[in-house]
C-alpha cells in the first residue's frame, strides 16, 4: 500500500500552557479558593457563584488536576485514546496499531468510547485530561466547542484520527473520506452503473461517514447523475440492519442499477440478501461497502469495498505520541494515509 510521508509542521509549536486556577479566577471574578470549592463540589457557594465559575471553566477549557500533590511530575504514564464505538470491527483494528507501538514505551492506553456524542465525548476527554495523561488521541476532527478549548490547552501531545478533511488541534493522521468517496464513484461510473441508491448510517453524526457521501455525491453530480434513493438510520452496523434496509430501498426504488453503502457491515448484509432473492450481482445490480473488515473474507462472494488503513492510523498515531517519527518532534504532524480501492466481485469490470 503507498501511503504519502509524514509531514511534520515548519517548527515545533511552542508547548501550550496547562490552565491554572488563576486563570478561571481572572475570568469568573471570584478567588482561587471559591474556584477550588465549586470545582471539587466542597462547601458552601451560592449557585450564582457556581454557574459564573463552570461557566468560565467551560470556556477556557480548564480541567482539574486530579493527580496534583501526588506525582512531582503531575503526569502519569497513560495516552487516552477516545473513539466511538466498539460496535462496528473498524476500531479495533486502530486500538490494536496503538498497543502494538506503545507496548515497548512505557506507556499504557486507556480507551474512551463516546457513541457518536458530542455530549458523551466532552465528558470522556475532561475524565481523561483530569488525570493529566501523557497524550489523547480521539477520532474525528468534529468537536463541541468547550471539548475543542479542552483539547486547545490540555498541554500534551492531541493527535486525531481517521480523517484528514479539516484542520487539526495540534496533529493529525487519517485518510481524506471525502477523496474516497470521490475514487468509488469514479469506479461505479467507469463501469457503467447510472441509477444509485446510497445506504448510511448515523447521519449527521458520523461525520467521516458524511463527507464520503458528499465526495460521492460531487463526482455523480459533475457527471449530471444524481443520487436516485437514500436511506440512514442510527442503530448499530449490523448485518441484519444492512438486509432490512437493502429490502426496503429496493421495494421503492427497483430500477437502483447500484448501492453504495457507508460500511462493510450493513453493505455485507445487503449482499447477502441479494443473493438470496437470486439478484445478479454484479451484472443486475452493484455493491459496494467500506472499510474492508475482515468479515468479508467468508462471504460467498467479495464485497467491493476501500481499505481505510485502520492499523496503521493507530500505529502511526502512537509514534507521534511516543515521540517516534524521525527527529522525535512532537507535534503538528499532517500524516495523509492512501486507501486502497478493492473492486471485488460485486464491481463489473469497467
Amino acid at each position: 500500500m503507498s501511503k504519502p510521508p509524514a509531514r511534520p509542521g515548519p517548527k515545533s509549536a511552542p508547548p501550550r500552557r496547562p490552565l491554572t486556577l488563576r486563570d478561571v479566577s481572572e475570568l469568573s471574578g471570584v478567588s482561587e479558593m471559591t474556584v477550588s470549592r465549586v470545582l471539587r463540589n466542597r462547601g458552601d457557594v451560592s449557585e450564582a457563584t457556581r454557574e459564573k465559575v463552570l461557566g468560565a471553566a467551560r470556556d477556557l477549557g480548564y480541567v482539574p488536576n486530579k493527580i496534583a500533590g501526588a506525582l512531582a511530575s503531575q503526569r502519569v504514564n497513560l495516552v487516552g485514546v477516545i473513539i466511538p464505538s466498539l460496535s462496528n470491527m473498524v476500531f479495533p483494528e486502530v486500538l490494536q496499531g496503538i498497543s502494538e507501538v506503545l507496548e515497548d514505551t512505557g506507556l499504557q492506553p486507556v480507551f474512551g468510547v463516546t457513541h457518536y456524542s458530542a455530549v458523551r465525548e466532552e465528558a470522556v476527554l475532561y475524565e481523561m485530561l483530569s488525570w493529566r495523561p501523557s497524550g489523547i488521541v480521539i477520532a474525528g476532527l468534529e468537536h463541541s466547542d468547550a471539548a475543542r478549548a479542552m483539547l486547545d490547552t490540555a498541554g500534551v501531545p492531541v493527535v486525531e484520527i481517521m480523517d484528514t478533511d479539516g484542520t487539526p488541534v495540534d496533529s493529525v493522521v487519517g485518510i481524506s473520506h471525502r477523496r474516497a468517496g470521490r475514487q468509488m464513484a469514479q469506479a461505479i461510473l467507469a463501469a457503467g452503473y447510472r441509477r444509485i441508491g446510497f445506504l448510511g448510517t448515523k447521519m449527521p453524526d458520523d461525520h467521516r461517514a458524511r463527507k464520503r457521501m458528499e465526495g460521492f455525491e460531487e463526482v455523480l453530480a459533475e457527471a449530471g447523475i444524481a443520487l436516485a434513493d437514500r436511506e440512514f438510520y442510527a442503530g448499530g452496523s449490523a448485518l441484519l440492519k444492512g438486509r432490512e434496509m437493502t429490502a426496503a430501498m429496493l421495494a421503492r426504488s427497483p430500477d437502483l442499477d447500484f448501492l453504495y453503502y457507508s460500511n462493510d457491515m450493513i453493505g455485507a448484509g445487503g449482499l447477502l440478501w441479494c443473493l438470496e432473492n437470486g439478484i445478479d450481482v454484479p451484472g443486475r445490480l452493484g455493491l459496494a461497502g467500506f472499510n474492508a473488515v475482515e468479515l468479508l473474507e467468508g462471504l460467498p462472494r467479495r464485497l467491493a469495498t476501500m481499505d481505510s488503513c485502520r492499523r496503521e492510523i493507530g500505529r502511526k498515531a502512537a509514534e507521534i505520541i511516543a515521540g517516534k517519527l524521525p527527529g522525535g518532534i512532537i507535534g503538528g504532524h499532517v500524516i495523509e494515509l492512501e486507501p486502497v480501492l478493492q473492486p471485488g466481485d460485486t464491481i463489473r469490470k469497467a
